[in-house]
């Protein structure tokens, strides 16, 4: 088979695709209100998901997915949950069954058991009306008829992306409506590349006695000492507890130059005033890129409106060090 005809079969399978997704996008509607409504309204219930076949490998994706997002929830196997796993399942959960046909017998016994207990709420995503599925769930979502990309018709590759895109839409749906934000996102991924992108500066920066704070009196001569001593390149001046300015080991090579005596001046008269500073969750990239653009080393930390008063330092090494660009 040659080449051309190899990237025409790939380009036929995710146009198949295409279709099959803009004919998920038409079919959202009450049912997918009823869906995220049911989720978010849910009495400290799980959200327990299954499905079999392909239609259960997606199962564990909605409810990795879930999960991610703040939402508590697991994926039961369907054969598993006839031979003791259906104790998973409590009152004031909800039970999300994905099934193409509605009829797959392994799912049959968790719909009894659920039908069995008015606390539990069953959600039905299939597309068959007349399925035993649709019949007996709570709230159902009918999956609109697409056709498979393989030329039998039979491959699960279209309906089980249009069953992904659901899932995913329905998680981002109940993130926006939850306000679930990027700090809280970074709750749950602490590890992988994902962390690394989520860092704040309060996770870098520098604290308590390690921030080179000296008193605006002080003479420049003592300064040093100190700036030599936490070996950041940086001091802070500071008045009781309000940051004046900021004083850099190339501002003092410049002084050098410029005054004979310069190591007898209060470091108040030659600080450089209001230092730039950020607030403790800003992202660690996004300070990256403040002191490249202001070709600085250093950054103060603050929270909140109270931009004075600084509550750590970070240094573009402790950046770098983790990894961030």
């Amino acid at each position: 088979m040659k080449n051309k005809k190899l990237q025409l079969i790939a380009k036929n399978v995710i146009q198949d695709e295409i279709n099959a997704l803009k004919k998920i996008k038409s079919s959202i509607g009450n049912s997918f209100n009823q869906i995220v409504k049911t989720i978010l309204n849910r009495k400290n219930g799980k959200i327990i998901i299954s499905g079999v076949g392909k239609s259960g490998i997606i199962s564990k994706k909605w409810a990795a997915t879930f999960s991610s997002v703040g939402i508590p929830s697991f994926f039961l196997d369907a054969s598993n949950a006839s031979h003791g796993d259906m104790g998973q399942i409590t009152s004031n959960d909800t039970v999300i069954l994905i099934s193409l046909s509605g009829q797959s017998e392994e799912l049959k016994n968790i719909i009894q058991y659920t039908s069995r207990n008015k606390t539990i709420k069953l959600i039905g995503i299939t597309s068959r009306k007349n399925s035993i599925l649709y019949k007996n769930s709570d709230i159902n979502f009918l999956m609109p008829y697409v056709k498979e990309a393989d030329q039998g018709n039979i491959v699960p590759t279209s309906s089980t992306t249009v069953q992904l895109a659901l899932g995913d839409a329905i998680a981002i749906a109940c993130m926006r409506y939850n306000n679930f934000g990027r700090l809280d996102f970074k709750k749950f991924h602490p590890g992988g590349s994902i962390s690394v992108k989520l860092k704040t500066v309060s996770d870098l920066m520098i604290t308590g006695n390690k921030i080179p704070f000296v008193q605006e009196k002080i003479l420049v001569k003592d300064a040093l000492k100190i700036l030599t001593k936490k070996g950041l390149g940086v001091i802070l001046i500071k008045k009781n507890k309000i940051t004046k300015g900021i004083l850099t080991d190339g501002d003092l090579k410049r002084l050098s130059r410029k005054f004979e005596d310069f190591q007898k001046l209060e470091i108040k008269k030659v600080m450089k005033k209001n230092p730039i500073s950020v607030d403790k969750d800003t992202l660690a990239a996004q300070a990256l890129s403040i002191m490249n653009e202001k070709k600085i080393t250093s950054l103060c930390i603050h929270h909140g409106k109270q931009k004075n008063k600084t509550i750590g330092i970070i240094h573009i090494h402790n950046i770098l060090g983790a990894n961030i660009s």
